[in-house]
């Protein structure tokens, strides 16, 4: 009787058979499940293509950029994982600490800041040398090592404001975390956001108090300092940031400066300098730069102010041919001021580097003005008459000057940037050097400029700042609001090469000016960004009207009217500033963590959340899974039965269908339905464009293009279909009467649809990704490319991003969306394997012919054939 009894129970336990309205509540909540996966997973994957591509694009991002980034694709990891375990009834719950491991480090890497020194508040100059510059800035760094170790020189003397104090005044005011909100709260992108930005920080920093430790230090070394003087002294304040004046970074003129500074307001001007940090120069600079804002930390420097009878700069080696064997110096009566801010065309001597020195070239300009020091306090401009045209330097001063360089370059094993001045009884002192920032000029070809351009220029003369040949609309830049409508492209034309329009430079094509010298600032960035800037020319603003095309040649001292294609035929490109900086080398860093695939081989025993390394290995093993447990035909045989089948059709693929409701005419038992079963609007468009037009197979391909299928194949294991799985070959539809999702992969290449088609425009919308392929990366941009071009012809919204191509439509009548979704079945099939031919132009020109001739006679027609 106890077997009977056991079995009699067990009959009683078992719960009954599920309605089909269970059925399909169950199916529903899978099907939420899926599609919030899926959603998941293609916004991860749309965001690292992006970061991706930051790595090849020659436009400059942030550590903002970064950061908003990782933690976008880290949500939607999260976001697919918890789906994935409401689709399997928490059967993957061990995802959740590999993703928190790999979150982890990736916050490590993102929260890495530079070590701190151990160092005093503040430092006499007496103390420093150039092995500091973690601590007082490159630049005071060098000036200490200028007053110490190098014989012979005059040196002003002063003290330094460190690191330390820095972090002391951030610390003591609270400032850095705020500071950060706001920067990661503001997209960095236009001009108006910046100086908004750079408003409400600097605000902040000059608001705040200085720590009673830190004012006590200061003012105990100026009383140092105006002991050993001889009594009360005037002092200049210059920035020396963490990375300021180092090899390729100068920080030319953006940070700021303050000269002839009394005692009572030394505090008040640090306060300015430190907030000069966020001045829009600056936070553009960065950007440009690579450079994270975590990592440059304010120093400042405090020297004895000299009141200069002339001053200016030189560079112990030309700037724009290191081929030339010729020091530069500019000079100007009165303080350097108007050489390094370029609001004075000065006097220019070239004198050679071979001994005896020798002067090569002597060029007096006109300079009408000049600054001076105030008794007090504070500098002021004055005009010049007669004084003006006559030379701020003697020959035997040039002399002297050029025996400097050469003395600096070999102590600092480099060619060099030196800012001098002559005080009133022509004592020479040496206020600051930094390493030159050096071009190799390229060569020309053979012709002449006259030979090369049949046409009369539009301007003549002038001064190269920085070499180079391009073409642009002339914009001219008078005032900073005209920094907010400045065109990318455009050439940079403007009386005085400001400091202040450095912004503009990642994105103009060259500049040309009226006045300033070739050692100023500006010039200085326009050869660290490689911009074509021609200076001093004297009438540029007179002469180039605005909005005009024109082409630069800064080589030549020539600007033409229109396009000179024979010049702009030898333009080199400009190359990524990006490049090896910090910013950059922290995105490598993080993708390290998030992009590399290494789950290849879905049948592989390793196939397993254990293997997971990165957030990409997440996201397959989690598509695949899910794909997997929602066909699993045999663990859902009821769900199966009503709502998954089989789609039996005339095409060399299998083809799956998920019934979510009323996308059948009628139930239909079974594994297997025919097209003549459906009832989803939507997917029988796509169906007539997949169908439209037998696909021909794989195009001929060329040795090349064989080749680079190989390498790929060699090289990304991930595009092996052996690799890909049962469940990864699946095309299937998700479907309801006028809702269809198409998820796709034909040999290397996949692409989604999604899309609601209906009698209310206002909700219709279809969203394409289509991505992949086996040839290599130029190949399959270039095949993205055609994919643009078709159907931005069909009036799609076209974005490529790395090999991916995305495409949107919406509001549009039913008529419409139908027809583009005939267009979208076609172009999936029939693109495939294109990428083998995309560096054959007559091919390419061939298969966009192809496609929009089957398109137009086919495709479109294929309702009324229907």
């Amino acid at each position: 009787m106890a077997p009977l009894l056991n079995w009699l129970k067990q009959r009683l336990a078992r719960k009954p058979p599920a309605s089909l309205e269970e059925l399909r509540e169950s199916f529903r909540k899978k099907y939420h499940a899926f599609r919030m996966l899926l959603a998941a997973n293609n916004t991860a994957l749309h965001l690292m293509t992006e970061m991706e591509l930051a790595l090849h694009s020659s436009q400059p991002f942030g550590m903002n950029f970064i950061r908003s980034h990782a933690t976008a694709v880290s949500v939607n990891v999260f976001s697919l994982i918890r789906s994935l375990n409401e689709l399997t009834n928490n059967k993957y719950a061990s995802l959740e600490p590999v993703f928190s491991s790999i979150q982890t480090r990736l916050e490590e890497v993102l929260s890495k800041r530079r070590a701190i020194p151990e160092v005093d508040l503040v430092l006499p100059l007496s103390q420093v040398t150039k092995e500091m510059a973690d601590r007082v800035g490159a630049k005071m760094a060098n000036v200490g090592e200028l007053r110490n170790q190098v014989p012979g020189l005059t040196v002003p003397d002063g003290f330094v404001m460190t690191v330390a104090a820095y972090e002391l005044f951030l610390a003591h005011n609270e400032l850095q975390d705020e500071i950060n909100r706001r920067i990661q709260s503001m997209e960095l992108e236009d001009m108006a956001t910046i100086y908004r930005l750079s408003s409400e920080i600097q605000m902040l920093i000059i608001n705040a108090e200085i720590p009673p430790a830190l004012a006590e230090a200061m003012h105990q070394a100026y009383d140092n300092l105006a002991r050993d003087l001889g009594g009360k002294v005037t002092v200049s304040l210059r920035s020396s940031a963490i990375g300021e004046d180092s090899k390729n970074v100068s920080f030319a003129g953006q940070y700021r400066s303050e000269l002839n500074v009394s005692p009572d307001n030394l505090l008040t001007v640090y306060k300015e300098i430190l907030a000069s940090k966020y001045a829009p120069t600056a936070i553009t600079y960065r950007l440009n730069k690579g450079i994270r804002d975590e990592d440059v930390a304010m120093c400042v420097g405090c020297m004895q102010m000299v009141d200069s009878k002339a001053g200016g700069v030189m560079y112990s080696r030309h700037p724009t041919d290191s081929r030339r064997e010729e020091i530069v110096i500019n000079a100007v009566h009165g303080l350097a001021k108007l050489v390094v801010d370029g609001s004075s065309s000065p006097d220019l001597y070239v004198i050679s580097r071979s001994k005896p020195l020798a002067i090569l070239e002597k060029e007096i300009a006109d300079k009408q003005q000049k600054y001076v020091c105030l008794p007090e306090e504070g500098v002021c401009r004055e005009e010049l008459d007669v004084e003006g045209k006559t030379p701020a330097l003697t020959d035997e001063q040039v002399l002297e000057l050029a025996d400097i360089a050469l003395r600096l370059e070999e102590h600092f094993q480099g060619p060099q940037d030196i800012e001098w001045c002559l005080d009133q009884h022509g004592r020479l002192y040496i206020l600051q050097c930094r390493p030159l920032q050096q071009m190799e000029q390229e060569a020309r070809q053979e012709a002449g400029p006259q030979e090369l351009v049949s046409q009369p220029p539009l301007l003549q003369g002038g001064q190269m700042a920085s070499p180079g040949v391009a073409a642009g609309e002339a914009y001219l830049v008078a005032t900073n609001a005209d920094l907010l409508s400045f065109p990318s492209g455009a050439v940079l034309v403007t009386a005085v090469p400001h400091p202040s329009w450095a912004p503009l430079l990642s994105r103009a094509a060259a500049v040309v000016t009226d006045r300033g010298g070739i050692t100023g600032h500006l010039a200085n960035v326009a050869r660290e960004f490689r911009v074509p800037a021609l200076f001093n020319t004297g009438v540029a603003t007179q002469k180039i009207p605005p909005g005009t095309m024109i082409t630069v040649d800064a080589d030549g001292l020539t600007v033409y009217e229109g396009k000179v294609e024979s010049l702009l035929a030898h333009a080199t490109q400009r190359t990524s500033l990006m490049v090896g900086t910090p910013v950059y080398e922290t995105l490598q860093e993080v993708l390290k963590l998030i992009s590399p695939l290494n789950l290849t081989n879905p049948d592989s025993p390793d196939f397993k959340t254990k293997s997971c390394q990165t957030f990409h290995d997440i996201l397959r093993f989690a598509h695949e899974v899910a794909v997997r447990e929602l066909f699993d035909y045999d663990a859902n045989k009821e769900l199966s039965k009503h709502f998954i089948k089989r789609l039996v059709a005339d095409v060399p693929m299998q083809w799956w269908v998920l019934d979510l409701e009323d996308g059948l005419r009628q139930d239909t038992p079974g594994k297997e339905v025919h097209i003549e079963d459906i009832a989803s609007i939507p997917m029988l468009a796509l169906w007539q464009g997949i169908t439209a037009v037998k696909w021909e197979g794989p195009p001929p391909v060329d040795a090349r293009g064989f080749m680079s299928i190989l390498g790929q194949a060699a090289s990304r294991p991930e595009l092996d279909a052996a690799n890909v799985g049962f469940y990864g070959n699946l095309n299937y539809f998700m479907i309801s009467k006028n809702f269809c999702h198409l998820s796709s992969r034909f040999g290397f290449h996949f692409s989604t649809v999604e899309t609601l088609a209906g009698e209310d425009r206002h909700e219709n919308f279809i969203r394409f990704a289509f991505k992949g392929g086996g040839a290599d990366f130029g190949r399959r941009l270039g095949r993205a490319r055609l994919v643009q071009e078709v159907l931005t012809r069909y009036h799609f919204k076209v974005d490529i991003k790395g090999d991916s191509v995305f495409a949107r439509l919406e509001d549009e009548p039913l008529d419409f969306m139908l027809e583009r979704l005939r267009i979208l079945g076609y172009v999936s099939v029939h693109t495939r394997q294109l990428d083998m031919v995309m560096l054959n132009q007559d091919q390419v020109n061939y298969y966009y012919q192809k496609l929009i001739d089957d398109i137009e006679n086919f495709v479109l027609p294929a309702q009324a054939a229907g």
